[in-house]
């Protein structure tokens, strides 16, 4: 994802900070649809001038919101956590406990998102953005598992980061958690166990 643009003077920083948490709130409340500038301006309680003086166009705001989003949630931190397991079998686990706990933070963010991707060029960009990051991902502890022989023999690192990336989406969670009752611990440990039989030689 894009980085967010700060501001130098702490004036226009607390604007688009203002802003940025303006956009989420529309999008979780009102839906992608509602995403306009004047509704942004409005909601965060500035002009039309001013919001447009920060993002040249809705699709930089978008572009730029979910960067915020990502940040808020601590994205980096939660992914550093699977880099920095001792083996491949931890970080596929530390994987399960990052899905259980980042994508159903900003599950009410994706969930509007998909609901128009197909019509919403702005929307369709972002979901791309994220399904590359998150294939990415999949593909490097594919790798590592393939590095230390840990792989199941019926994957590819190819085959298993898709699948594993499949895997990952909110509608899981969403069905478990939010449809099903369950904790996010015990989705984090079921799905864990399903990744390691799943992916993980028994050799």
């Amino acid at each position: 994802m894009a980085a967010i643009d700060t501001p130098s003077n702490a004036r226009s920083r607390r604007t688009r900070e203002a802003l940025l948490a303006a956009m989420r709130e529309i999008l979780e409340t009102e839906g992608f649809s509602g995403l306009t500038m004047s509704a942004i301006a409005a909601r965060a309680g500035v002009t039309r001038r001013s919001a447009y003086l920060h993002f040249s166009s809705r699709a930089q705001a978008v572009d730029q919101l979910f960067a915020y989003v990502a940040d808020a949630e601590g994205l980096q931190q939660s992914v550093a956590r699977v880099w920095s397991a001792p083996d491949s079998v931890a970080a596929l686990r530390a994987w399960a406990e990052h899905y259980a706990d980042y994508h159903l933070r900003v599950l009410p963010v994706d969930r509007a998102v998909a609901r128009v991707e197909r019509r919403d060029s702005d929307a369709a960009a972002h979901r791309t953005r994220v399904r590359g990051a998150k294939l990415t991902n999949c593909r490097r502890l594919a790798e590592w598992l393939a590095e230390e022989g840990r792989l199941a023999s019926t994957w590819s690192v190819g085959t298993a980061a898709e699948v594993l990336s499949a895997l990952t989406n909110s509608d899981f969670a969403e069905s478990l958690v939010l449809d099903g009752g369950w904790s996010p611990s015990a989705l984090a440990e079921s799905f864990a166990e399903l990744l390691v039989r799943t992916f993980v030689s028994t050799d």
